[in-house]
């Protein structure tokens, strides 16, 4: 980044967040109407509040997410991850869903079996974009990218066909990971194994995180592997992970492939750091008995298995009409056997008239997430349809400088602004974490929200919107 190695620890692209999954209407100031629930997300960089939101929500409660992220890239992996969220039971059990997603979701290298899920996710996706192009309409009831311009569509294709059919001769990730992390810590690169321990025991743990492990965390620090659930060969590069960086050599502009995430915080913050389960974070001998892995895998299961239960609710109630409850036509489903018989690596390879352009994925009842334009956040205030619209709103610490007194115009009466703070950027001084913190209260408070005194946290700050 620009400014150097201050911040170069976290990277230039938000693969994931700096905070636990967030249910971004469980505030006792949202008022939850009978009408449908509109939350925003501004940077989110990855599905966990969509997640836990949805988690929180009533059977009679209808949700839209609106989701801006500051790229193309993040928009794809988004949609990737929210593909691998809603595949069907039919098409993969909970238990192996949950591993293949936190894969994806946090490992610079994945094993053969999750890369050929990903390469059939990203053809399923690229034409479910291509029909958009044509028709303007979406392809799933949960999913629109229908308000993306065309060439952001574009993008999104591109990008998913390069995940389909990698480059032949593509940079080892190792060497690349191993570039960022020389880069980062410099002189230090001899000694990174006590450099990796102490911002683990002496910065995360001091900070709340005492169940992330030694062991996981220096070995991601190392490789870029996070979560390693079954026996295999983690060899093969994630390449929803990789993304182009442009940098001037000596007055030309070159673009670059590479890891430019986060190599200092670690993917476990999202969905490993918190449980209501407290067996979880039991401890022995002042050691936690689980570790983030473990916390993780629970907690994206019994997010999976919550929408599993809204999609066989909806199921149950078009029991008149089979077809109703499906996401596409009769006619396009893929039969259960074909399914069941067919492995991955064949559906990938697919003859494109036989693919359909509906994805076969679950319909969440009630819920819709659509994608808006990474330049749309102060253009939204300028239309009609969003005025008072949004009963939550999420903004990330790396979006923060787009806020405006805007913001309250399409904010809905008493409704909840949730700012990500820099708690977990371990590479900025507890003096600039404060700091981060008192501008993050200026902006909210010049955009007419007033702070939550009832939600104290280190990593997020609440706000609500004033009356008057």
């Amino acid at each position: 980044m620009s400014a150097g190695r201050t911040v170069e620890g976290a990277g230039c692209v938000t693969w994931w967040g700096f905070g636990p999954a967030r249910d971004l209407l469980n505030s006792e100031n949202t008022v939850r109407s009978d009408g449908e629930l509109n939350v925003l997300l501004v940077g989110s960089g990855d599905p966990r509040h969509i997640l836990k939101t949805i988690n929180g929500l009533r059977d009679s409660d209808t949700l839209h997410v609106w989701v801006i992220e500051n790229s193309m890239e993040v928009v794809a992996r988004q949609l990737l991850l929210l593909y691998l969220s809603l595949l069907t039971p039919e098409n993969m059990s909970l238990h192996k869903k949950t591993e293949v997603f936190l894969e994806v979701f946090g490992n610079s290298e994945i094993r053969k079996e999750t890369e050929e899920t990903l390469k059939h996710a990203a053809a399923q996706l690229s034409l479910s974009i291509t029909h958009t192009l044509s028709s303007d309409s979406h392809t799933h009831p949960c999913l629109d990218t229908s308000l993306l311009k065309f060439k952001e569509r574009d993008e999104l294709v591109r990008i998913f066909k390069l995940w389909e059919r990698p480059p032949s001769a593509p940079a080892s990730v190792r060497k690349v990971w191993d570039a960022r992390v020389r880069q980062h810590l410099g002189t230090r690169y001899d000694s990174r194994q006590g450099c990796f321990d102490w911002d683990l025991t002496m910065k995360l743990h001091q900070r709340g995180c005492g169940v992330i492990s030694k062991h996981q965390y220096v070995k991601w620090r190392e490789t870029g592997v996070a979560f390693e659930m079954r026996e295999g060969l983690y060899q093969t590069a994630n390449q929803s992970l990789i993304s182009t960086r442009v940098f001037n050599h000596r007055g030309d502009r070159v673009t670059v492939r590479g890891y430019w995430g986060d190599i200092v915080s670690s993917p476990y913050l999202s969905f490993g750091i918190e449980t209501e389960n407290k067996d979880l974070l039991k401890t022995q001998n002042n050691q936690h008995v689980k570790t983030a892995q473990d916390i993780s895998e629970v907690n994206v299961l019994a997010l999976f298995e919550r929408l599993s239960t809204r999609w066989r609710s909806l199921l149950k109630e078009d029991v008149p009409n089979p077809s109703s409850s499906c996401c596409q036509s009769t006619d396009s489903l893929i039969t259960e056997e074909k399914i069941q018989n067919d492995p991955p690596s064949s559906q990938t390879h697919t003859e494109p008239e036989q693919q359909t352009q509906e994805l076969d994925l679950l319909n969440v009842s009630g819920v819709k997430v659509s994608f808006l334009s990474p330049d749309s956040l102060n253009k939204l205030p300028l239309k009609n349809k969003y005025r008072n619209l949004f009963n939550s709103i999420f903004c990330s610490a790396s979006m923060v400088h787009q806020l405006d007194s805007s913001l309250r115009e399409i904010t809905a009466p008493d409704a909840a602004l949730v700012i990500e703070l820099t708690n977990f950027l371990l590479d900025l001084s507890k003096e600039k974490v404060s700091g981060f913190a008192d501008r993050v209260k200026e902006i909210a408070e010049e955009s007419g929200f007033t702070p939550n005194h009832n939600q104290s946290s280190d990593i997020y700050a609440v706000f609500t919107r004033k009356k008057h």
